[in-house]
């Protein structure tokens, strides 16, 4: 079974950078044929879809994320990392990692053959 969990660090400052790793078990990463998103959360608003990374690498972000988001492979570990250089207060959420087989640009929705992880709370607070 596919398995995704996300990791990082649970407070950072505003305007510093956020640095978040997918952990990926039951599928390589390299040779299964999914895309990895990245989406979170905010306290009182809905989830949003920040951006994706092929199996093949190719990447998409959301349009206002774009300048200052990278989600990259780490074949070798596994792993799916974002990095979301300057952080607002505003974008305090749970972030979440989440596996699909189908690449569909803005998607927050879970069909039956995802795999979400349990997601990761970030507070970005001095």
């Amino acid at each position: 079974q596919v398995q995704v969990q996300e990791s990082g660090p649970g407070l950072v400052k505003p305007w510093q950078t956020l640095s978040l790793t997918c952990t990926v078990s039951g599928v390589s990463i390299a040779t299964g044929l999914y895309y990895w998103s990245w989406i979170r959360q905010s306290p009182g608003k809905g989830l949003e879809w920040m951006g994706v990374i092929s199996y093949s690498g190719s990447t998409y972000y959301a349009p206002h994320l774009k300048s200052r988001t990278s989600i990259a492979r780490d074949l070798s570990k596994n792993q799916i990392t974002l990095q979301l250089l300057s952080v607002a207060p505003e974008e305090t959420a749970v972030y979440y990692c989440a596996a699909s087989k189908r690449l569909i640009l803005g998607a927050t929705t879970r069909e039956l053959d995802d795999h979400w992880g349990q997601g990761t709370q970030v507070t970005v607070s001095s």
